[in-house]
């Protein structure tokens, strides 16, 4: 059992947890995820690691109720404890000297996006981070990124907050720039990575992208997680989550994240017409 030591609601929706989980503090580097089950009976989901302390033998992870078990997890509360937390699962995100890299966080992937930020910056790269959300309202960490950060452009979908644009646009503006770009990191819905890929593509930019298909062991031995990058058939849970955006068949990911809406909505109405009985 893994005890959840805080909890903070970052935005409607949108929840933080740090869990006393020291073994995988010890080892968790940025861009690797975790596997957890709320309780014996639970669905595996896997959830980046936003952060870790590993003095205090703490891993934060940053989640936003979508499904059944999100909505469960959000019920929770410091105290509470989770049953499983397998981690750290994945290869971490590759860290060197590149130069100038441009990290690029889109909704609550603002998060995974703030440790990755960190590391390049303590690589001595030069990090322009580009943070959007559809509004306001579901801004958060704008401070932690600014702190890693040479430069940062926040945007909203609405103009509500920052600049009215979606990510792609100052990225290109970057990219079209004066200043040589060296790698970007784009970490956000599916649809915001494709579209960050393709911006980037015609400049022969490397783009790395954080890959979430369905998953459920972690281990590479259910096979769900598979992608298609660069014509071969890949594991997310090994073999990334980190893969090269412009080798990426995006079509076939969209594809097979479909495939269990249904029954992710039917869970939903289980889980809510429980939760209001």
């Amino acid at each position: 059992m893994f005890k959840i030591m805080l909890r903070e609601d970052l935005v409607p929706s949108i929840h933080l947890f740090k869990v006393d989980a020291p073994a995988v503090a010890r080892k968790a580097q940025a861009g690797q995820f975790v596997v957890i089950r709320i309780d014996e009976k639970g669905e595996r989901i896997p959830l980046t690691v936003a952060d870790w302390d590993r003095e205090e033998g703490s891993i934060t992870i940053v989640f936003m109720e979508v499904g059944a078990t999100t909505r469960k997890m959000a019920h929770l509360k410091a105290g509470d404890y989770i049953a499983n937390f397998a981690g750290p699962l994945g290869l971490p995100t590759h860290i060197d000297n590149y130069g100038t890299v441009v990290c690029v966080g889109g909704g609550f992937a603002v998060a995974p996006i703030v440790p990755i930020a960190r590391s390049m910056k303590e690589a001595g790269n030069k990090v322009l981070s580009i943070m959007g959300a559809r509004n306001k309202d579901l801004l958060f960490w704008e401070d932690r990124l600014r702190a890693v950060s040479d430069e940062l452009i926040v945007t909203t979908d609405d103009g509500s907050y920052g600049r009215k644009a979606l990510v792609t646009e100052p990225l290109k503006e970057l990219l079209e720039g004066e200043r040589k770009i060296d790698r970007v990191i784009a970490i956000g819905p599916t649809v915001m990575m494709k579209f960050c890929a393709k911006t980037t593509e015609p400049f022969g930019v490397k783009t790395i992208v954080s890959l979430n298909p369905i998953m459920v062991d972690g281990t590479g031995m259910c096979g769900c997680c598979r992608v298609e990058v660069g014509g071969q058939t890949k594991f997310t849970c090994v073999d990334g989550p980190d893969f090269d955006g412009h080798q990426v068949d995006w079509d076939l990911l969209f594809t097979r994240q479909r495939i269990y809406l249904e029954e992710e909505k039917k869970a939903l109405e289980r889980w809510e017409q429980m939760s209001h009985a």
